[in-house]
């Protein structure tokens, strides 16, 4: 190959390589630098070594924020999984007529779950005057602001969670698509019932699905803000019950302006992401069946 093809072709790739230094590899590098400096964004950063990952480890308020981070993805993610795939054999069948109609309607708590406008909607439905509080009134049950309670405060955010059902569901309808009838013709000729053809060649030819979308939801369900931010007001209020660790982190940073100190989370958030995806990969090799 000639040098001008060369230099063509790295012309093209010139933006990628462009975006790649400037908007993740560099970002990256200085968030690294930073965690191990004293910064308040206005001085120049100081070299402190690892005194912020020890005030992280020393403060009551980080593991607060891990603890609602790591009780909203345990409960959030399965329940948002169980529905998704729920609704997603439903939709395969059928049965159903308009189902590519269903389908769509289902998927748009996906597209628009995360943004401000829903948090904003979310905070009055659970209401002392909410949609909620108006149900059980009309059933003579007394209602109570389902945001400021804290038993309850994070319920409602893992609820807004499970809502967002669409993004997995359409993923388990491809999986779904991809099954061969002929297996559960040969179930049915065995005497096997729905429920035994669901458990012996539904399941378990879904499980490369449902470990991918398990990776995925765990990913984004760590890094979950917006609803955490707009639902408690930004203070993780009441008392911590809803202080996610990215919105601690956000409190860190751009209130408290220790930017050192949310570069440092910043890298445990990280750490903890890529500890529990690896320990999904690893269990996934006694539950995961490929199709040969």
């Amino acid at each position: 190959m000639k040098l001008k093809e060369y230099l063509v072709a790295y012309a093209f790739l010139a933006p990628w390589f462009i975006g790649l230094f400037a908007f993740s590899l560099f970002p990256i590098a200085a968030s690294l630098y930073l965690s191990l400096t004293s910064y308040d964004m206005l001085n120049p950063p100081v070299w402190d070594g690892l005194n912020n990952y020890y005030d992280i480890f020393t403060d009551k308020r980080f593991f607060q924020s891990l603890t609602v981070t790591l009780t909203y993805v345990l409960f959030g993610v399965p329940f948002e999984l169980v529905f998704a795939l729920t609704l997603a054999i439903v939709l395969n069948s059928s049965i159903s007529r308009a189902v590519n109609v269903y389908r769509g309607v289902y998927y748009i708590p996906s597209l628009i779950g995360g943004s401000v406008s829903v948090s904003l909607l979310w905070r009055q439905i659970f209401g002392s005057d909410g949609l909620i509080n108006q149900a059980l009134g009309f059933f003579g049950v007394a209602g109570t602001s389902w945001i400021a309670n804290p038993k309850t405060a994070l319920i409602t955010i893992i609820i807004l969670k499970v809502w967002q059902f669409g993004s997995p569901m359409v993923i388990f309808l491809a999986g779904l698509k991809q099954i061969p009838k002929e297996l559960y013709e040969a179930a049915a000729i065995d005497g096997a019932g729905r429920k035994q053809s669901f458990f012996l060649v539904t399941l378990p030819l879904l499980t490369p699905v449902i470990l991918f979308n398990l990776i995925m939801q765990l990913i984004g369900s760590f890094q979950a803000f917006t609803p955490a931010y707009i639902i408690s007001g930004g203070n993780g209020g009441p008392v911590n019950s809803t202080l996610f660790y990215t919105l601690y982190l956000y409190q860190q940073g751009f209130q408290n302006y220790q930017m050192g100190v949310a570069s440092a989370m910043a890298w445990i958030l990280l750490l903890l992401i890529a500890s529990c995806s690896a320990l999904a990969f690893w269990t996934s090799r006694r539950w995961v069946h490929y199709m040969e």
